[in-house]
């Protein structure tokens, strides 16, 4: 069996989740060639799992400011290039493409007749059953246009439809996983920087322990900044006793697995992170503010509620399910899976 793995490189939660399969696909002797776009090659870190992959440039949208610009975005989108690499990519040696909201492979293949199976927490909406807020018609026609597929997966934190599995989270080693009450990790790569310090200083009873792609390893009292490392992150999220972040679906998910309470800031102008921000408040899992709010902090931070997951670690049930090609079937996936998340 030979696979090509597609995965939406834009933020770093496809590629937390193609970690966990990667590995899994290795342990298991399947041979998969990664494709990743959306992110410039450069910008790609501790990417060791995925040995000789290949990136595009692909389709990303543009923030500024903490939101979505549209006219970035339309400006960056590079459409030309987008349909070459489409045309160009040959994905005839492949038994199937395996899609984590990737546009390039997902349409490559397409094109050439193989097989697509497309999984992304993306694809979740696309069952009516999930809670979207609002256009929901639209919206699930776009994500159907962007990466389309001949089978949908999709992954969420409740159980809604019979196609739709929970998120899989290693269980890492850790330094030190011992839960330090004063400690917090910062994630909101979408916030300037500049905004991001302004809006911590005023609470100095808190160590804030803050990644940012454009922060260098430093501190200033009690805000440390922190260069993108997935080990070091790791470790930080181990021992915080909780997270403030945008609304992206993957940390939240390990933050819930730890057991972490949530502070969350959903991207402007996405509606997955709406979506997840609202759903995780329905869930009373997350707090959620429209703004970098300094009220909103504080009673975050005196708040002791929150709620523990334990989302399976080991796909191996879903690479099991993609080698016998019963495709059709998701029932027993979805039971088996679902069995073990308590």
């Amino acid at each position: 069996m030979r696979i090509l793995y597609g995965i939406q490189g834009t933020g770093n939660g496809h590629i937390t989740r193609a970690r966990v399969m990667a590995n899994a696909f290795s342990r298991m002797g399947v041979d998969v060639d990664y494709v990743f776009s959306g992110r410039a090659q450069q910008d790609y870190f501790d990417m060791s799992e995925f040995a000789n992959y290949r990136s595009f440039r692909g389709l990303s949208f543009s923030t500024q400011n903490g939101q979505v610009s549209s006219l970035r975005t339309a400006k960056n989108a590079r459409v030309c290039k987008l349909m070459r690499d489409i045309k160009q990519l040959d994905v005839s040696g492949y038994d199937f493409v395996f899609n984590d909201f990737e546009p390039i492979t997902a349409w490559a293949a397409r094109r050439q007749g193989i097989p697509v199976i497309g999984m992304s927490h993306q694809a979740a909406f696309l069952s009516p059953k999930v809670p979207m807020f609002g256009h929901g018609l639209f919206r699930r026609s776009l994500i159907r246009y962007y990466a389309p597929a001949d089978v949908y997966l999709g992954v969420h934190w409740q159980p809604f439809a019979d196609n739709i599995i929970p998120p899989f989270i290693a269980n890492h080693h850790h330094d030190n996983p011992v839960s330090v009450d004063n400690k917090v990790l910062v994630y909101l790569p979408f916030e300037e920087l500049a905004s991001v310090v302004d809006y911590l200083k005023d609470f100095p009873a808190k160590e804030f322990y803050c990644y940012h792609p454009d922060a260098e390893n430093s501190s200033y009292g009690h805000i440390h900044l922190r260069a993108p490392s997935r080990s070091g992150f790791l470790n930080d999220l181990a021992n915080a006793s909780g997270v403030i972040a945008n609304a992206g679906f993957e940390l939240s998910s390990e933050a819930l697995k730890l057991g972490k309470k949530l502070l969350l800031k959903p991207l402007s102008g996405q509606f997955e992170q709406d979506a997840n921000a609202q759903t995780l408040l329905a869930m009373k899992a997350a707090h959620v503010m429209s703004y970098l709010n300094p009220c909103a902090l504080d009673e975050w931070i005196t708040s002791k509620a929150n709620m523990q997951i334990n989302f399976p670690s080991d796909p191996q049930p879903l690479v099991n399910w993609l080698a016998d090609k019963q495709w059709g079937n998701t029932q027993k996936l979805h039971d088996s899976l679902w069995h073990s998340v308590a």
